[in-house]
């Protein structure tokens, strides 16, 4: 008999015996440009691209999915709308980063047989993969380790997937000696496929998607820095060598972020404020700063600069720093936000003494009372309560970080209580004096907008959640359709605080970096739930809508940020000292004094240098120190009644009438609101 695998073996039962072959199942793919097309089911996007144009094939390393990344090989079962990706497109750079990661696994245990892979995640700017080794890396394994990396992208192989069985999947890691792998299968919940991708014959544990081949990721990355890590962050683990990378699409994309890197560290706050002797951190207050009397200089002339802009809208107050568990157990921070909050019990003998208190983390329980004092009218609406109150929250101490992350800092806090009716007017200007705020500051590149969607965890009924968004969603519209090209608008789905939906402003900084520092949340939540009502028109109890607003969020990483953002170099209106006097010989020190007091009367900020020392000498101490004007006076100088003024960046010099110059200094340093209110007025 011939084999059934031969081409005329189908003829021995006859034509009749044939039977019409099954249609092909169609599925409809949408393109970006709305073309619709049908294709067999189960097509991969490889196949389509190629089905379209070689050299688009070459170039797509990943496809879409209604939105969704996934493998350019994966099968398509259904109709959707896809969209091929290239490593142009801003959806490919967590891929090049994903896949660079991988490719370090492979280079690091090519390299050291018998090192373990445990975990390797894309994060902000880069990746990072954690390595068990009884040895730690250090930077200088970097070159070795990046020499093969690109060998490995230079080989080209491509990213293939399977899917195994778990307990296979065990098995093929404990005989490899990966026991942390074995670990991480045992923590993928039971209805997730096990996935591994390969590329070659190196393989991972992945939930993928990857670009095509490990060529597609480039030349373009670079190892940064080596740290500790516990396995899955827990001190009884084993310690993990971390080694931290970062990968573009492009050289000149890579070339920029270490500049901006390079620049960042010369403006570390850290730094300057040790240099400019702002603050300090110690031992003893872990994570609360000492602040310096050129600091609290700057940090009172924030505060001012804030009071002045709520003047009229807004009325301050002060609420209690400590108090009873009781009232953080009635606004949910007690169930929700425990772990984050400073408690004590108080010593008293008497057991009636015996109270639990907790440090306020957040001011809007305190504010909710002083609503609450007497009895409130639709008329009193709507009322804003504002406090620069100091709060504290526990940060884990790995996280502290200078003035950025801290675990007391003063809040420029408010809430509004307003009614329903009000809402959206309330966040429109609420929206009006953050972005005047940052403009004040030097703010002006792009600011995001970002509106933060319902949390897994919160309070409150789905129906509130739900009209609270549908508020602030109109007011993003708004803003987006009324505001300047700079500013971009975004959902942040599942990241509103557990009590309301929040905007999120989001600015950029001298070098491009970007910070989040102001927030508008809207919180129909806490009002109802310490009975906090007023009388409606009708003569109804309603209970009133709350909205929390920050502007610089915690006054202390606000100041961070703009240590960084002047890289020191503070305006004249914010500068610590806005003026030295110093002379050039010991026959001006009866002038310099002279001028130093007429300074100081016009308001000005001011030391005197009488020193006998050299003016060049002077002049690089203070340059260094940031000191943003200089008045050098001599024996010339005293007998014309001028000054020679020296501004910090500049090598040139001025000299003027002393009362001209000083006029000109106190213009300078008005801060923007007056210089705004004076010309309006």
């Amino acid at each position: 008999m011939p084999d059934q695998n031969t081409p005329a073996s189908g003829f021995q039962f006859g034509l009749a015996n044939l039977k019409p072959a099954e249609p092909l199942e169609k599925i409809t793919l949408t393109f970006p440009d709305g073309a619709k097309r049908e294709y067999p089911r189960d097509i991969t996007g490889l196949d389509i691209a190629k089905g379209i144009s070689p050299s688009l094939a070459k170039r797509t390393v990943a496809m879409a999915l209604d939105g969704v990344v996934a493998d350019l090989n994966d099968p398509i079962s259904g109709d959707a709308k896809i969209e091929l990706i290239n490593r142009e497109d801003a959806r490919a750079l967590e891929l090049i980063r994903h896949d660079c990661a991988h490719v370090l696994a492979e280079a690091v245990q090519s390299l050291w047989p018998g090192t373990q892979v445990t975990i390797g995640p894309v994060i902000e700017n880069g990746f990072y993969y954690d390595f068990f080794r009884n040895e730690p890396f250090t930077p200088e394994d970097f070159a070795a380790i990046e020499k093969r990396m690109r060998e490995i992208i230079a080989r080209d192989k491509p990213f293939t997937k399977e899917v195994w069985d778990r307990e296979k999947t065990k098995q093929v890691f404990r005989d490899k000696g990966e026991a942390f792998k074995v670990e991480l299968v045992d923590a993928i919940p039971g209805d997730e496929p096990i996935k591994i991708y390969f590329q070659g014959d190196w393989f991972d544990l992945c939930r993928g998607p990857h670009m095509s081949s490990t060529g597609k990721v480039g030349n373009a990355f670079k190892l940064m820095k080596v740290a500790g890590a516990y396995w899955r962050g827990d001190s009884n683990n084993p310690m993990l060598t971390r080694i931290y990378g970062t990968a573009f699409a492009k050289q000149e994309e890579l070339d920029a972020y270490l500049k901006q890197i390079e620049e960042a560290e010369k403006r570390d706050h850290r730094k300057l404020g040790r240099e400019l002797d702002l603050f300090h951190f110690q031992e003893e207050g872990p994570g609360v700063v000492f602040w310096h009397p050129k600091g609290w200089t700057v940090f009172q002339a924030l505060i001012a600069y804030m009071r002045r802009r709520l003047t009229g809208d807004y009325s301050e107050v002060n609420a209690p720093q400590i108090l009873d568990k009781v009232l953080w157990e009635t606004s949910g921070h007690w169930d929700w936000y425990r772990e984050n909050m400073f408690a004590a019990q108080s010593a008293g003998d008497e057991a009636e003494d015996k109270r639990w208190f907790a440090l306020k983390p957040m001011n809007c329980p305190g504010h909710v009372q002083i609503f609450k004092h007497g009895l409130k009218s639709y008329r009193d609406l709507p009322l804003r309560l504002a406090e620069f109150g100091v709060v504290h929250r526990y940060e884990p101490s790995g996280a502290m970080h200078g003035l950025m992350r801290v675990r007391g800092f003063t809040q420029d806090d408010a809430h509004v209580f307003c009614t329903e009716a009000q809402l959206a007017d309330e966040c429109l200007k609420i929206n009006d004096l953050i972005l005047s705020t940052y403009a004040d500051f030097g703010f002006e590149g792009e600011l995001t907008i970002k509106l933060s969607t319902k949390p897994d965890k919160r309070v409150g009924t789905d129906e509130m959640w739900d009209h609270a968004e549908r508020v602030m969603a109109t007011v993003l519209a708004e803003i987006q359709a009324s505001g300047s090209n700079r500013i971009k608008t975004e959902i942040n789905p599942g990241e509103g605080a557990f009590y309301g939906p929040k905007f999120e402003y989001v600015l950029r900084d001298a070098i491009g970096r970007d910070w989040q520092c102001g927030t508008t949340q809207v919180d129909f939540n806490l009002p109802e739930r310490f009975g906090a009502f007023y009388i409606d028109a009708d003569g109804s109890k309603k209970t009133p809508v709350m909205v929390h607003r920050a502007i610089c969020g915690s006054m202390e990483r606000f100041i961070g940020i703009l240590i960084e953002h002047f890289a020191g170099n503070f305006p004249l209106w914010l500068a610590p000292i806005q003026v030295v006097v110093t002379t050039i010989t010991s026959e001006g020190d009866e002038y310099a004094k002279v001028v130093a007091a007429a300074a100081r009367r016009a308001g000005l900020r001011v030391e005197i240098d009488l020193r006998n020392e050299k003016i060049n000498y002077k002049v690089r101490e203070h340059s260094l120190a940031k000191i943003p004007a200089l008045l050098v006076v001599g024996k010339k100088e005293a007998e014309t009644h001028s000054v020679s003024i020296r501004r910090l960046g500049s090598d040139g010099q001025k000299v003027m009438p002393t009362d001209e110059a000083l006029a000109a200094l106190v213009e300078e340093a008005t801060p923007p609101d007056v210089k705004r209110a004076r010309a309006a007025a």
